[in-house]
């Protein structure tokens, strides 16, 4: 099948409509701009509905309404916009409503800086509102995996009624490369019985709700919750091994500053030091049984963990690898890259101290 050339931000939405969403609302944000300004061009063709909310907060909480109808229906925001919509997130959570969420990162804290960051780590991964929730988070590394992970996105979140939060940097939003459009693997998925989407006077009513007035149900709901994040867990990992047979220095980085670090690893390779790259692809739920397994082969001397931030995944690796090995940090923040002379720095220093 041939390839086309998209830019980032556009293949998302693209790939959005292609799973069958008819639904977007949001707000504009740099640097993901052009997701919303592509549905407002291309939704109708479709029979869907893009609309411009007046604010972040509005415009999650119109996504939980067309997504307790049963609809399949996407935001997207950066950063900031996405701290907006954390509430909302919470209740689409507790309420167990399927929602595709787009989060092109860059610079922070506060309004930091336009351009690409991974400092939204935490946030993703341990959610950012109220309560014991989670959300499935995807981190593609290349635009094909972008496109092939957004419609993906939408199964997941139908099979388990979740949030499912794409989290990308604004360089992968803004990049172009040659995509192959692919179907996702077929799943089957569950009748949406519980919709809000009229009886039609066959049936009783449906109440999507997050409110439990009884601490006792409240106490139920969270457990059932924790049940379905564990069947998650059980499901849904992804991640990506690059030259570890025989690695000695290991790399651990997600998004845009894994390809920095395969580079680098290809660099030390050249130079006679063997290193290699385990990129985790679901950041929840994370990849911490094959970390492990990865770096306790019994070539792996010493890992390297490096993020766009100042350390938040790293905590992650900590706990997988749970002191089996040295764990060396480096990290960039504020919207700046490593480069792969850095990381070739960090990975000899790393692996002399061992």
């Amino acid at each position: 099948m041939a390839k086309e050339l998209w830019k980032g931000n556009e293949a998302v939405a693209e790939a959005a409509i292609r799973a069958g969403c008819r639904y977007f609302f949001g707000y504009p944000i740099t640097p993901q701009n052009e997701i919303p300004e592509y549905f407002s061009r291309h939704m109708p063709e479709h029979g869907g509905v893009f609309l411009q909310a007046e604010s972040e907060v509005a415009a999650i909480n119109m996504t939980y309404g067309a997504a307790g109808s049963g609809a399949r229906v996407m935001t997207s925001s950066s950063s900031p916009g996405i701290s907006l919509k954390q509430e909302g997130i919470s209740y689409i959570a507790g309420a167990e409503l399927p929602v595709v969420i787009v989060n092109m990162m860059r610079g922070g804290p506060g309004l930091g800086s336009i351009a690409p960051g991974q400092a939204d780590y935490f946030q993703a991964t341990r959610g950012g509102g109220n309560g014991d929730y989670r959300t499935v988070t995807l981190a593609p590394a290349t635009i094909q995996e972008m496109t092939d992970l957004t419609q993906e996105a939408f199964d997941i979140a139908d099979l388990y009624r979740i949030p499912v939060l794409i989290l990308a940097d604004g360089m992968i939003g803004q990049m172009m490369e040659a995509v192959e459009w692919k179907k996702p693997r077929a799943r089957k998925l569950p009748a949406k019985d519980w919709a809000t989407d009229g009886t039609k006077g066959k049936r009783e009513h449906n109440i999507v709700n997050s409110l439990f007035i009884d601490p006792k149900d409240c106490s139920a709901h969270n457990i059932r919750l924790q049940q379905k994040h564990d069947k998650i867990t059980q499901n849904e990992i992804r991640y990506e091994e690059y030259l570890t047979d025989d690695a000695e220095v290991l790399f651990v980085a997600y998004g845009t500053t894994a390809r920095i670090c395969q580079s680098a690893a290809l660099k030390l390779r050249e130079a006679g030091v063997k290193a290699g790259v385990f990129r985790p692809i679901s950041l929840w739920p994370y990849p911490e049984k094959e970390l492990y397994a990865c770096a306790n082969r019994g070539s792996v001397k010493t890992v390297v963990c490096a993020e766009m931030s100042m350390g938040q995944m790293i905590d992650d690796v900590k706990i997988a690898l749970n002191g089996t090995k040295p764990i060396r940090f480096f990290g960039t923040g504020g919207g700046t890259f490593p480069t792969p002379a850095e990381l070739m720095n960090v990975a000899r220093a790393a692996l002399e101290e061992v």
